[in-house]
């Protein structure tokens, strides 16, 4: 299955939410992409039937094993080019968050090792 990167910003979301407490709620992921409360229930139902999350009608959203695992990685990679362009090219926070959750979609695997690399290289310096 390819992943989109509307169902990436979805999981990563609920992984996020989830650190806290375990799980998520449909309110807290709509405040948290932007987005209105419709929309997250229908891509939940989707998230469901996928096997990506576990759900009850106005309860707890909470991952599976395979939605925390694509969940975790797409916030890890956040993380990592978000670092970059923070700590790296001095760019703005705010601006670093926003531009990290576009590229983090978008970048292969090779260049994100680099990247890594680069950035660990940088932090012990």
């Amino acid at each position: 299955m390819k992943y989109t990167k509307g169902r990436e910003d979805y999981l990563e979301a609920i992984y996020v939410l989830s650190e806290k407490s375990g799980f998520a709620r449909t309110k807290d992921i709509a405040d948290f992409l932007s987005v209105k409360l419709p929309s997250v229930s229908e891509v939940v139902q989707k998230l469901v039937i996928e096997g990506f999350v576990e759900h009850t009608p106005y309860g707890e959203i909470i991952l599976t094993e395979k939605g925390k695992e694509i969940g975790e990685g797409i916030w890890d990679k956040h993380q990592l080019i978000f670092s970059f362009l923070r700590d790296v090219l001095k760019v703005e926070p705010t601006d670093a968050f926003k531009e990290a959750c576009l590229i983090e979609h978008t970048v292969s695997k090779e260049t994100l090792k680099k990247l890594e690399e680069f950035v660990k290289e940088f932090k012990e310096k």
